[in-house]
């Protein structure tokens, strides 16, 4: 069975066949399967891998949402033994056993635990990592749960606390289950995790295509130790729970290097925690993989290629500035240029470009590191946020200089971040000769490919959204659901665009101090194509809902 998987991973291109060479040698050297070995070395996510062996072998998918409250046949299987072979119960029938596998090419596991229960077994492939969570959900909790009564009498922020919980968060039970609550994270492609302790719980959420989605937690009593586990990581002070912390992990989940980005802060129920995944390996810094279509590309990389002026990019949190700007210094990063960034937090490191992390507690804030960088002789220089009118005057100065400012700024549109400047006090003799270009970004979710619907929108819908198409019917698309988005319907997100170049017009509106209205409604006659209508032509193409885009563009 072992061999279709191969089969497979060569014939749909999932594996290059020479990596897939390479990890057989190394699953021989060391004893270990080769699934196993594919998603240690980062081949295949724990997730592609399920469908892989499903499609290979004829078997379905089974998600952490089917697996049992309750360990099954719990008196004839050894937990020890399940979590060796990476399996667990799922569903007991008179006439056959229902086993969620990692690894259902196992034949001599699938045997094994056939002859413990004296009938057939019927495979279905899982995520190691959602087997393991809920192998320590039904099995392992209860050695966690008694090294955290052993230390139930631990005072209120005392140094022998703190010691207590420093022992605790070093059991291993609780260093496994927090490992795994990471690797389920990655594997279901998430961009954040939320721990937060409730009264009867504590509950586990994962970020994942910018909606988050609750996955099932350890025990309430547990929350202490896996807080506490998390600050030993991030080197924060373990005794104090009445402030906020911020900190930073580097682990090697499968393979994979990952960062993940910590805040922690008091509520009234205990410490809740956010952790940012940040894959160095995941990130894409290709202006067409990220959603921009041909001609706004060229427009951009225009605008990039400007000796001297300030570029912006701009949107709430979350909506892509970042990986946008990182994408522009790729293109921009040669060896005949110096760049240097300022950032809060630096959240990727990128080769060849000098890299600074804003930290306000030794004066070392965006304007003082711009300061500082002009004596640097840079040729292009990114700040991470402008924030306050002196950032955003030094940036000014910075561009009259001689100097391409690449800056991101929390506005709702292109045409808000000039009205948003001048609010701030930057002169508007100052931006009309340093403003090049503006760009505005949200990010909406794609739909699954396997398993999107075509369907007939309507006439009304037509004329209310302003669909501009030259066929009838008009033909949109809906989310289904499959096991290969594990049925949101949903994956993956992409960027939908606008970017405003700052022409004679343009300037001649920045003077009269003229509303943001009045900038975007002379951008659009001048040929900007808004965010709006960059969204609406994805949900044509199938790419994305109208939903989804009125959700990004007009959330009022």
């Amino acid at each position: 069975m072992a061999a279709s998987l191969e089969q497979y991973l060569i014939a749909t291109g999932r594996v290059p066949s020479a990596a897939l060479d390479r990890a057989k040698r190394l699953a021989d050297e060391h004893g270990d399967r080769l699934p196993t070995v594919l998603t240690s070395l980062g081949l295949i996510s724990e997730r592609e891998l399920a469908q892989c062996f499903a499609a290979a072998l004829g078997v379905f998918v089974i998600t952490s949402a089917e697996f049992p409250e309750a360990a099954l046949i719990a008196d004839r299987l050894n937990p020890k033994f399940l979590k060796l072979i990476r399996a667990l119960p799922v569903e007991d029938r008179p006439d056959r056993l229902v086993l969620a596998m990692a690894d259902p090419s196992d034949d001599d596991a699938a045997d094994a635990i056939a002859f413990a229960v004296d009938r057939p077994v019927e495979r279905r492939a899982a995520g190691a990592g959602d087997l393991e969570l809920a192998w320590e959900r039904l099995y392992g909790g209860r050695i966690a749960a008694d090294a955290l009564a052993a230390a139930a009498d631990a005072g209120d922020g005392s140094g022998d606390d703190a010691d207590r919980l420093k022992d605790l968060a070093s059991e291993a039970p609780v260093i496994r289950l927090v490992d795994q609550i990471v690797a389920q994270a990655i594997s279901l492609r998430a961009s954040d995790i939320h721990i937060e302790p409730l009264p009867d719980l504590l509950r586990v959420r994962f970020r994942v295509d910018g909606v988050l989605r609750e996955v099932e937690g350890p025990p309430a009593r547990l929350a202490m130790a896996v807080i506490s586990r998390i600050k030993v990581l991030a080197k924060l002070n373990i005794a104090e729970r009445r402030l906020a912390q911020d900190g930073r992990i580097r682990l090697a989940v499968r393979g994979q290097e990952i960062d993940l980005r910590v805040s922690t802060t008091p509520t009234i129920h205990g410490e809740s925690v956010v952790l940012r995944i940040l894959d160095q390996g995941a990130m894409v810094l290709d202006f067409a993989a990220l959603g921009f279509e041909p001609a706004l590309v060229e427009r951009w990389q225009q605008a990039l290629a400007r000796p001297h002026g300030i570029v912006l990019v701009t949107g709430p949190t979350g909506s892509g500035k970042t990986t946008t700007l990182y994408a522009s210094l790729a293109v921009l990063n040669t060896l005949d240029r110096k760049i240097l960034t300022i950032e809060d937090p630096v959240e990727y490191q990128l080769k060849g470009i000098n890299q600074v992390q804003v930290k306000p507690q030794i004066g070392l804030t965006f304007a003082s590191a711009l300061r500082s960088f002009l004596r640097q002789d840079p040729d292009i220089m990114l700040i991470g946020e402008i924030r306050d009118l002196e950032t955003a005057q030094t940036a000014v100065q910075a561009s009259l200089t001689g100097h391409l400012i690449l800056a991101s700024l929390h506005t709702n549109d292109a045409a808000s971040a000039i009205t948003r400047l001048l609010d701030m006090g930057v002169e508007d003799y100052l931006l009309t000769s340093t403003l090049s270009a503006i760009a505005g970004q949200r990010l909406v979710r794609t739909l699954c490919p396997e398993c999107k619907e075509a369907y007939p929108a309507e006439p009304e819908l037509v004329e209310r959204l302003g669909l501009e198409v030259a066929r009838e019917p008009v033909t949109l698309w809906r989310p289904v659901g499959c096991p290969a988005c594990d049925g949101a319907g949903f994956r993956g997100r992409t960027t939908i665009f606008e970017l405003l170049i700052v022409t004679d017009a343009i300037r001649h509106l920045i003077i009269e101090r003229a509303e943001a209205r009045k900038i975007l409604e002379t951008a659009i006659g001048e040929g900007m194509v808004t965010m709006y209508q960059d969204g609406l032509r994805k949900a044509l193409a199938g790419l994305t809902t109208v939903e989804e885009v009125l959700r990004a563009t007009r959330e009022t």
